[in-house]
């Protein structure tokens, strides 16, 4: 097993083709044949299941899949730390939705304007999902608002996880034209939640102030982003909770209502002790914004 080996799994995993990996990698189709095939039977086992001309990963290549990347970022890594970042290096970063619609686009113009050799390879979730990839080494770092029963300085530390504020957020709830009347979240009467999947911090927070564990009229309408959300808020079919730099993005009708529900903190979470260049150079550029 070696580094390049694991390269080509990785882009042939992706594109669950050698003819487009091996264009991506510019190397002949059976010389990357090869190498997997060669990878297989060091490691014991089939990584890919092989189904006429189409292929997958299997149960093993999926697991693999992981370490394989784990590997070459610590390759990464290690090369960065040494040349003392000149070499550029990469940075694995994580946000949620509302941070890359709403934040990360002017910091990554800046970090990428003083800093153009580092690549950034950036990647979105829920908060509960970012903090396990981060904890667990397949992120670098990653944008959250940290997940109930992580906000204290304590519990990051047993877990070897360091947390800097990066913004606050003031949340609002939008609510269909017809909550008019609405003052607080114990008066809706829309008895539907759009949101994020189980793991969003800030779905935690609207079922907890909207009381849905304790009410079983309410139902939670999961989606995969904050314009379907409030297209179904318009379409009187749910309330949503989101951060007002998000809402102020939209175009959303002005006829929807909106409700304060507090603040919350956007963090930037890293690995206690992870201390590459191009990650000092995010944490330089957030202390300009």
């Amino acid at each position: 097993m070696d580094l390049e080996s694991l390269r080509i799994f990785c882009m042939v995993a992706a594109e669950l083709s050698i003819t487009r990996a091996a264009a991506r990698l510019g190397r002949a189709q059976s010389n990357v044949t090869t190498r997997i095939q060669l990878l297989e039977a060091d490691i014991g086992v089939e990584l890919f299941v092989r189904t006429g001309k189409r292929m997958s990963l299997s149960t093993a290549g999926e697991r693999f899949l992981g370490y394989a990347q784990r590997f070459l970022a610590l390759e990464e890594e290690a090369r960065n730390v040494v040349t003392g970042g000149l070499a550029g290096g990469a940075l694995r970063l994580g946000c949620m939705e509302s941070t890359a619609a709403s934040r990360l686009p002017a910091l990554l113009a800046a970090y990428h304007s003083r800093y153009p050799r580092t690549r950034l390879q950036v990647s979105t979730g829920p908060s509960r999902l970012l903090f396990e990839h981060v904890r667990t080494g397949q992120l670098d770092c990653a944008f959250l608002a940290l997940p109930p029963g992580l906000e204290e300085e304590e519990t990051l530390e047993k877990m070897g996880m360091t947390a800097k504020a990066a913004w606050s957020e003031e949340l609002l709830f939008v609510l269909p034209a017809s909550e008019s009347s609405a003052k607080r979240p114990a008066d809706v009467q829309t008895r539907c939640l759009a949101a994020f999947a189980q793991g969003c911090t800030y779905r935690a927070l609207a079922e907890e102030q909207l009381g849905i564990a304790e009410n079983t009229d309410w139902t939670v309408q999961e989606m995969g982003s904050y314009h379907a959300m409030i297209a179904c808020v318009a379409a009187g079919a749910s309330v949503t909770l989101l951060p007002k730099s998000v809402l102020d993005l939209s175009k959303a009708p002005h006829a929807l209502k909106t409700l304060p529900a507090g603040r919350a903190d956007t963090c930037l979470v890293w690995r206690t002790g992870y201390d590459v260049p191009a990650f000092q150079n995010l944490l330089n550029q957030l202390k300009r914004i």
